[in-house]
């Protein structure tokens, strides 16, 4: 039975980020994608925002993590040719009703400790956005736009480069934990499996990650996701040109919906959404719904006067792995190893969605200093 040193289960934008980071002292790194390439599922069905960490608890790892990984995105994509813009993003409040709210978030990322966030009133919003109404901003000068694909190519790249690989429709069926590690079967497709040893595993399925977990015997109620559908509209092109950032609606502090937002795209394209629709089975459809336009035109008319509803033209939708439950409030990222629990080796990466895509260079981080620490 073939031995490697660390298996990554998931070939999204964290687990290649991962992958990335421990394959470079020269260890023998696998990462297993159950689809036929990489990034397939939430990693490329979002809004490519580069965040800033103003939504998140102070001290609570996505907070941490999101404002870590916004400094080191910047970094990677400057240093190796990502394509990316430093676009800054406006979070608008449409009356004085909506005041308290901006002000508790301005609060928050100021405690964050986030540069350059500034109030706005309604002459600076002009000059940045002349064809938005807001009555009050915020304005956020460090989040940006990431072509996605480009960035999960790189660090893909950066793993082979140091010896580790992915193997695709390599779905992983068994998770046994042994004296030397753990044992982990992969269905191949066609009735083709697969066994291996693995010294470390680390977890980073992302729509699958709790059944992963359950899968090698650590099963816990506050692993369990829920699914949380999220589609877009896409704006016609005559009125692309009339955004140049990301513009969001007020939300209040732990909200775990940011409301329906516009995101202008590296192609210089722009998009509405996404919304939030917790799914009541845990089934994957990424069909758009058309019939919500009037529900993205009526949440976004008051910021965006120039819409109409025929400026809006379904796009494509995206499934956030949720550990909050509906109505339930703000549940942090799991970054655990689960040793305490006898699991030593096994490393859970449980409820990774936004902000993972900024958080992903700081999550892999704390992996890599895990790694260290087993190996």
């Amino acid at each position: 039975m073939d031995r490697i040193d660390i298996a990554i289960i998931g070939g999204g934008v964290v687990g290649l980020t991962a992958a990335s980071v421990v394959a470079e002292e020269g260890r023998d790194v696998y990462v297993f994608e159950k689809n036929s390439s990489f990034g397939q599922e939430t990693s490329s069905r979002n809004s490519e925002v580069i965040h800033s960490g103003i939504y998140y608890p102070k001290g609570s790892l996505k907070a941490e993590t999101c404002i870590r990984g916004n400094k080191m995105l910047y970094e990677i994509c400057e240093a190796n040719g990502v394509p990316y813009k430093k676009t800054g993003k406006l979070i608008v409040a449409k009356d004085a009703s909506q005041g308290d709210a901006l002000d508790a978030l301005f609060t928050r990322g100021k405690a964050n400790n986030l540069k350059g966030l500034k109030i706005l009133d309604k002459k600076d919003i002009k000059k940045l956005e002349p064809n938005i109404k807001a009555f009050r901003a915020i304005w956020l000068p460090m989040t940006g736009i990431i072509d996605s694909h480009s960035l999960m190519r790189f660090f893909l790249l950066k793993t082979k480069s140091a010896g580790g690989d992915i193997i695709y429709d390599s779905k992983v069926t068994s998770i046994t934990k042994t004296v030397s590690g753990y044992e982990i079967t992969i269905n191949e497709g066609t009735n083709k499996c697969a066994t291996l040893i693995a010294g470390i595993v680390i977890n980073s399925a992302g729509l699958e990650s709790d059944s992963v977990s359950a899968l090698a015997g650590i099963k816990k109620d506050e692993y369990a996701l829920s699914y949380c559908k999220g589609d877009y509209f896409r704006l016609r092109n005559s009125k692309n040109l009339l955004i140049g950032r990301p513009v969001y609606p007020i939300s209040k502090p732990d909200d775990i919906f940011l409301g329906i937002h516009v995101t202008p795209d590296l192609a210089g394209g722009a998009r509405l959404g996404p919304d939030a629709e917790y799914l009541g089975e845990r089934t994957i459809d990424y069909s758009p719904n058309p019939a919500k336009r009037d529900i993205f035109y009526d949440s976004t008319k008051s910021f965006l006067p120039f819409l109409e509803k025929e400026d809006l033209q379904v796009d494509t939708s995206g499934i956030r792995p949720k550990l909050q439950r509906e109505g339930q409030g703000f549940r942090d990222f799991v970054i655990k190893h689960e040793s305490a629990d006898g699991f030593k080796g096994f490393i859970n990466l449980i409820g990774i969605e936004s902000p993972g895509l900024t958080a992903a260079p700081a999550i892999a981080e704390k992996v890599g200093q895990i790694v260290n620490e087993l190996i």
